[in-house]
């Protein structure tokens, strides 16, 4: 079923802004309407395959800012493009790549751009997707209150080097605290649910966001974590390979009933009723 190619976008249509908040300063790229989604983009960098997920999010109705805090946007994904990210986020106090329970720089400069753009889009609050790398930033980034739904998509850091940093969330305990506090509060009047909920999406296989990262972040936020995994092992349904790991990019395939589309869709889904 995993056929043909994922979906692509380049950076036609996006408007480029630097933005700089906690002596962190990016370039953040914005496009669309409606409620703000914050995405987060994965390993090296903005590539087709991220811009192809953001432009799928604007045609379903939000505007979405793409921060940019490592590589080149519009680049195409190679493995040695890889590489080079990857080390330079190794040696970066910024993302502390191998820290446990630790706050991130970065983090706080993805809650000001969230609260940013929540203060000038409709709805009730504004969505955060991480992916790869970045996935459990979009936890942490729900320390800001205007941040009612994280999507956390094959979290990978800290990279997952024994038995410690495979169950590690990616962000610090003073960190969860907040979320389990957020998560606990009582239903909004119109029965959205609770004050935050957040959406968990890993392949079965995917030695690089371990199942122990999901089971860490289940055991504190309960019913306000929902995890969706997608079937990897030999001869799966959907003809994903072991190393499938990017869940709503490059494994993606417009074709019904196809399992990484249909993860998509419900992101959609879950941002839809959560910020609007």
């Amino acid at each position: 079923m995993s056929t043909g190619a994922a979906p692509r976008a380049t950076l036609d249509g996006w408007v480029r802004s630097p933005f700089e908040a906690r002596g962190i300063r990016h370039d953040c790229y914005e496009k669309g309407t409606g409620p703000g989604v914050v995405l987060i983009p994965e390993l090296p960098g903005i590539t087709p395959e991220v811009l192809g997920l953001a432009e799928h999010l604007v045609d379903e109705g939000f505007t979405v800012v793409v921060p940019s805090p490592f590589g080149t946007p519009g680049k195409e994904s190679s493995p040695g493009y890889t590489l080079r990210s990857v080390a330079r986020i190794c040696v970066s106090s910024e993302f502390r790549a191998f820290a446990l329970d630790t706050r991130r720089p970065l983090t706080a400069f993805l809650r000001a751009v969230a609260a940013d753009l929540a203060s000038r889009t409709p709805g009730r609050g504004v969505g955060v997707i991480g992916m790869c790398f970045t996935g459990g930033f979009a936890l942490a980034a729900a320390v800001e209150e205007s941040v009612l739904a994280s999507v956390v998509s094959q979290p990978a850091a800290p990279f997952p080097l024994g038995a410690a940093r495979r169950s590690d969330p990616g962000f610090s305990e003073a960190e969860m605290d907040v979320l389990v506090e957020r998560a606990a509060q009582p239903a909004a009047p119109d029965g959205s649910g609770a004050g935050f909920c957040a959406l968990g999406l890993r392949f079965s296989e995917d030695g690089n966001s371990p199942r122990p990262r999901f089971d860490t972040i289940a055991a504190r936020l309960g019913d306000a974590f929902e995890v969706i995994e997608l079937d990897s092992s030999p001869g799966n349904a959907g003809g994903f390979s072991a190393h499938a790991h990017s869940v709503l990019t490059s494994e993606v395939r417009d074709v019904p009933g196809h399992p990484a589309l249909a993860a998509r869709e419900r992101v959609v889904e879950f941002l839809r009723h959560r910020i609007s």
